[in-house]
């Protein structure tokens, strides 16, 4: 399997919605987003990353807030509070849902 970000964008573009997902096999979802303005996501039952592919701003997760840039790796764990803000509007990141309703157990 292969998605090149290109044409993630494209099939995003192309839906017309902020998100499109792109791939499932079991528990795992990988979707690409890219927020108009705002961000509105409310949060999510499994664990989810972020990999940012384009664009730049602050990322909320929890109280915890962080600058982020392309290529950063973010992780936020099931049912917690995030979103994103001050982003420039080239912003898109690849998201990626896994594990169980929940989140998975922290060791």
């Amino acid at each position: 399997m292969h998605i090149s970000a290109n044409a993630a964008l494209t099939q995003l573009k192309e839906s017309g919605q902020l998100f499109l997902n792109l791939f499932e096999q079991g528990s795992l979802r990988v979707e690409m987003y890219k927020p108009d303005i705002v961000d509105l996501q409310q949060p999510h039952e499994q664990d989810e990353v972020y990999v940012i592919l384009s664009g730049s701003g602050e990322f909320i997760n929890g109280e915890t807030l962080t600058e982020f840039q392309p290529g950063d790796f973010l992780f936020v764990p099931a049912g917690v509070e995030h979103r994103f803000i001050n982003f420039t509007t080239d912003f898109a990141s690849w998201v990626i849902f896994y594990g169980p309703k929940g989140g998975e157990k922290i060791l």
